[in-house]
């Protein structure tokens, strides 16, 4: 597949492997990679970052076709299956790693995030503390992690914390959802 008009964009919100999951159902994503960035640590690994030791969020890159997606519903999709309000959480996940987080590409996507910051604020009742800028360095995760819902369904984070996600994300955006 020809990378020409795909887009690329970083969002954490809470454990990665709620994120991959989710947008691995998505209709024109292409690709979605779990790691590590907004950290200050040029080596960051999955024990480091859990260890609060690396300023780095868990993450996805999210690259999807534009012609297909806009990265509008690519937001929605991020505002339904976290809580933007919680700082430094999701849920039992806690840590400045589980923050909510968005890094974009280009100036661009970062004017486009700060307006759906703004609109979706109305559905919150608490502030949103979900952090804004553009991308310094993504850093991809430990093979581990990668699909790592796919390879580990049976798993108790798994059924508890991502199923949960997903079956939202099935019931909301059903006309998103690849066939």
């Amino acid at each position: 597949m020809s990378q020409q008009g795909i887009e690329t964009i970083v969002l954490g919100g809470g454990c990665f492997w709620c994120l991959e999951a989710s947008y691995a159902m998505i209709r024109g994503v292409v690709r979605v990679s779990p790691g590590y960035a907004g950290g200050h640590d040029d080596h960051p690994s999955y024990y480091r970052v859990c260890q609060d030791n690396t300023g780095h969020a868990e993450v996805v890159e999210v690259a999807f076709d534009p012609s297909i997606i806009s990265l509008s519903q690519i937001l929605e999709v991020f505002w339904t299956v976290h809580d933007p309000t919680t700082l430094n959480r999701q849920g039992n996940d806690v840590g400045s790693e589980y923050r909510s987080i968005i890094l974009c590409s280009t100036e661009n996507q970062l004017e486009s995030v700060r307006r759906s910051v703004s609109h979706n604020q109305q559905y919150w009742p608490q502030p949103i503390v979900t952090q804004v800028g553009i991308l310094q360095k993504f850093y991809p995760a430990e093979e581990e992690h990668t699909n790592y819902f796919a390879k580990h369904p049976e798993r108790a984070y798994c059924q508890l914390v991502i199923n949960p996600k997903l079956t939202k994300l099935q019931v909301k955006f059903a006309d998103l959802l690849k066939h």
